[in-house]
């Protein structure tokens, strides 16, 4: 097999899109993150793969807004009053630190960070615990 040889502009957008795509695929530092306070829950929306499953790439404003709409996201940090309420929650906790959560489409106040944005849910606005985020079909991508 021979290698292919690129022009210098094929080759610097293919290097910056691998780039840029690294740089989307971080999960902020934890000592970056605002610290929930009393019963709410430090979300990080699920971003997706940026192309659909018959492989057309998304443009940026598409991931992003996909990004805003999802109903999928990483538990970041719990604070300090979430699921302490036994009338509310008697069998305990329905998520912890780094379970990938389901909630309502537009739950939770929106935060902007570099690169997305995270949300503040109340405890009781998690609607499940799941194992895979790519198992919820987004309807962007899919």
């Amino acid at each position: 097999m021979t290698d292919l040889i690129l022009p210098t502009h094929v080759a610097k957008a293919r290097a910056a899109q691998k780039k840029k795509e690294t740089k989307n695929n971080t999960v902020p530092e934890k000592g970056k993150l605002p610290e929930p306070t009393g019963w709410r829950i430090l979300v990080l929306p699920h971003r997706g793969k940026g192309k659909t499953k018959g492989g057309v790439i998304l443009s940026d404003k598409t991931v992003e807004e996909s990004q805003i709409a999802t109903n999928v996201g990483l538990v970041m940090k719990v604070g300090p009053d979430a699921y302490n309420d036994k009338d509310r929650f008697p069998n305990g906790a329905w998520c912890k630190e780094k379970d990938w959560v389901i909630f309502a489409r537009y739950a939770g106040s929106r935060l902007n960070i570099e690169g997305g944005e995270l949300r503040l849910l109340n405890d009781d606005e998690i609607l499940g615990v799941i194992d895979d985020p790519e198992s919820i079909l987004s309807p962007v991508t899919h």
